[in-house]
């Protein structure tokens, strides 16, 4: 059978995705032994997981970059999930880091704002699930600004204030929320978890898969895999079993 007429034959397979929106922590979530790479080992053959993670992005700039990443021309139909991850940088202090600042009310809004928008592309509250920033380890990630010349420009305690107002949001919004930041600490020394005091460590990393997943496996478990297993294709007939 010619491939034209196959297709012709076949129906168009649309792979559902999994949007994975952020910082640096989710575009590094691809590395080895990344977070994001975990999540994509355990849907293969179910979704693509999609990185749209932006380094040293914060959510006054993610929410204008929003609709040109998901809109209702350019899948949405097709995304079962997303993540919004950002605060890690909204929370630098202002006079230290003013570029990546944002006060905490505008997070708020922002993180408000994004998520009405996919409400709007009809991706609903219950495919939504928010990251807060996770803890700050002062003393390693004053050792990275002192090497580039800077002072310590951001605290743990103004982070978790970002944390909280994630948290709230996600309560306000009717969407699933992920409290890194009150997680990672409820370890008495949660240094471990970050690889430079901001970024995630394999530890980090691997603790992040197991907790997002604890969350998403009840949204996507049910997902069949897509295509029959090799060994139920008809091998005389293979096109009765993949068309």
């Amino acid at each position: 059978m010619a491939l034209a007429e196959a297709g012709a034959r076949g129906r168009l397979l649309l792979w559902p995705r999994v949007v994975l929106f952020g910082d640096s922590i989710t575009e590094f979530s691809f590395q080895e032994n990344g977070w994001g790479a975990s999540l994509a080992e355990r849907l293969v053959r179910k979704c693509d997981v999609v990185n749209r993670g932006l380094s040293g992005y914060n959510t006054r700039w993610a929410k204008v970059i929003l609709p040109r990443l998901i809109s209702k021309s350019t899948s949405a139909e097709s995304t079962v999930a997303v993540t919004i991850f950002f605060g890690a940088n909204d929370s630098a202090l202002k006079d230290l880091n003013p570029k990546q600042h944002v006060p905490v009310e505008e997070y708020a809004a922002n993180l408000k704002s994004m998520i009405q928008y996919l409400k709007s592309v009809d991706i609903t509250e219950d495919k939504i699930i928010l990251i807060t920033p996770p803890p700050l380890q002062e003393s390693a990630w004053e050792k990275e600004c002192l090497a580039r010349g800077d002072k310590l420009n951001r605290r743990n305690a103004t982070t978790g204030e970002y944390a909280q107002a994630c948290v709230q949001v996600a309560r306000d919004c009717g969407t699933d929320v992920l409290d890194l930041w009150t997680l990672m600490q409820k370890s008495q020394d949660f240094s471990s978890y970050l690889s430079d005091g901001l970024h995630l460590s394999t530890k980090g990393n691997s603790f992040l898969a197991a907790q997002l997943w604890s969350q998403m496996e009840k949204k996507l478990s049910a997902l069949p895999s897509l295509l029959p297993s090799w060994r139920d294709v008809d091998h005389l007939n293979p096109e009765a079993s993949l068309l």
